[in-house]
Parts: C-alpha cells; structure tokens; sequence
C-alpha cells in the first residue's frame, strides 16, 4: 500500500524551478523565511554578513528595489508580502525593541504598526490583498495571533 501511496505522487507534477532556484542563491549567500505572493517572492536574505528584506519578481528571476526598508541597525525576523507586490509586513529588531512594520513600495515608506494589547511580534503573515495581516504575538510567556485589518 505505501509503494502505491508513494508513486501515486510521483506524477504529480511537483518539481523544482532549477532556473529560479540558481538566481535565488546567486542573489544571496543564504535566505530563511519565505513567503510568496503571486509572482513575487519576499526573503530575509544574508550578503556579507548584513540580513535585509528583499524582494524577488519570480518572472524576470531579479530583486527589486527596496528604498528605505533595509536601515542600518535594524535586524529583519520575518516577512510576507502581498500578491501584487506592492505591501510588504515584516517583523524587525532596532535599538532593542522588536517592531511590526508595514512598507509601502509605491511611496517608499515604512510604517511602525501598534500592536493592543502591546506584545512582541515574531512571525507575520499578509493576506493576498494586502488589507489584513496575523502576525504571532508573545504576552506575558503565552504565544498569540492577533489579526490586524490594514488602511
């Protein structure tokens, strides 16, 4: 019964991007948590010793620009983006506090979201639209998901 369980998968059409997955790794000297959206793949990507968000258009295979997401002193946890690509959350560390924050690729910017009652963000997940997130939150030792409707 398992070997039938086992071929039944074979077929079925699962297979890896060998193309893709080169540029990926040649684009960073090592990337965890990955979140896709559509045709956009968002990463914390390590090059040189330095971690920062970067963002992928799975069909030309190249990062896009990120101005004024990746600032010097802050350590990004976690990312997911939505499906056009245009918000991206993401978890970081700067001076001490752990932040959950909302970038905006048309205008460039960088929004501190508040999360009540306050916690420590750690994983955060955006839906396709980009108008809710759920991000894991840790109270007082208990580990929560709040979700959160965005403007």
């Amino acid at each position: 019964m398992l070997g039938i369980s086992i071929s039944g998968c074979s077929g079925s059409g699962m297979r890896p991007q060998p193309g893709l997955n080169s540029a990926l790794r040649r684009s960073a000297d090592s990337r965890r948590q990955p979140a896709l959206g559509q045709q956009w793949l968002v990463s914390v990507a390590s090059r040189n010793g330095r971690e920062r968000i970067e963002l992928v258009d799975l069909r030309t295979r190249q990062p896009v620009p990120l101005p004024g997401l990746n600032q010097a002193g802050s350590q990004p946890v976690s990312a997911s983006v939505s499906a056009n690509g245009k918000r991206i959350a993401l978890v970081r560390t700067r001076e001490g506090r752990t932040e959950l924050m909302l970038y905006r690729r048309s205008a460039g910017a960088l929004q501190r979201l508040p999360i009540e009652p306050s916690g420590v963000p750690r994983e955060v997940s955006l839906d396709g639209e980009g108008k809710r997130l759920a991000v894991q939150v840790s109270r007082q030792g208990r580990w929560d998901v709040d979700v959160i409707r965005l403007p």
